[in-house]
């Protein structure tokens, strides 16, 4: 029931991460030590059922809560407290650093261990700088093309949202679906808008569910084929990750009272990472 409880939590935090344009939800996996199980699970799931579903339905079930009941307030959050929100994510990521480095911790380090290391670094860092100018997608009017397009981009962004260091809400911003996939969970409860908001949602969430599937066969290979270089390349995701949430620190309003928050919240989310990875 402990463990349970445990997954929950976990899955709360992973649907609120999902939710956060630069903060990744697989880096969040990664650092609360869920991540390899989940791929397993998501990769076998008629394998074990009864176990891979006892893993998989609490940390499904605080996702959804979360993103059901914190997208408001996260947008609240960023717009009104951008840097104790901020300060808070990255609390939670540096927390479960410890526990990835033990993966690594005594192995030889090789040229193309290194090499995927920059590689990913290099990606993240690349698509950080590909923000500027993004148009926002008129969905006021959902047409099947339209439908279409939000089953390729649910597909895009589960991918992204399960490689370490990426944010699929960030790719999201990017393709400029993030404004209104946010605004349309926001308004589920207008049962004026039930029939717009299932248009939209319902391809979405469709090609979410076949992304999410697609990446996580590939990702189950490369942990199998490539273990060490694979946690090299995720430890690059990570770093650019967190550096590009830093650097983002210094173009977001300050006072003196947020800082001194944003630093509590940060130790806090620090030790409540570390506690999460340690389970």
């Amino acid at each position: 029931m402990n463990n349970f409880i445990s997954l929950i939590i976990k899955g709360f935090f992973l649907g609120i991460a999902n939710i956060i344009p630069g903060v990744s939800g697989g880096t969040l996996a990664i650092t609360m030590g869920i991540y390899e199980d989940l791929i397993n699970a998501i990769s076998h799931f008629t394998k074990k059922f009864k176990k891979n579903i006892m893993f998989i339905l609490p940390i499904g079930i605080g996702a959804v809560l979360s993103i059901l009941l914190m997208s408001k307030l996260i947008s609240y959050s960023l717009e009104s407290f951008p840097l104790p929100t901020t300060l808070f994510f990255i609390g939670l990521i540096v927390g479960g650093i410890p526990l990835l480095t033990k993966k690594v911790k005594g192995k030889k380090i090789k040229p193309f261990n290194m090499a995927m290391l920059l590689l990913t670094f290099s990606i993240v860092m690349i698509l950080s700088l590909m923000s500027e100018g993004t148009t926002v997608v008129d969905l006021s009017n959902v047409s099947f093309i339209q439908m279409l397009l939000l089953l390729l981009v649910g597909v895009v962004a589960a991918a992204t949202m399960v490689i370490p260091g990426i944010s699929g809400s960030f790719v999201l911003m990017l393709l400029g679906y993030y404004k209104p996939i946010i605004e349309t969970i926001s308004n589920l409860t207008d049962f004026s808008l039930l029939g717009h908001n299932i248009l939209v949602l319902a391809p979405f969430g469709i090609g979410v569910l076949v992304g999410i599937i697609l990446i996580a066969k590939l990702i189950e290979f490369l942990f199998k084929k490539y273990e060490v270089p694979t946690y090299y390349g995720i430890i690059g995701f990570i770093l650019a990750s967190v550096l590009n949430l830093f650097l983002g620190l210094f173009a977001m309003p300050t006072t003196t009272p947020q800082v001194l928050i944003g630093l509590v919240l940060f130790i806090i989310a620090f030790i409540v990472g570390y506690r999460l990875g340690d389970e």
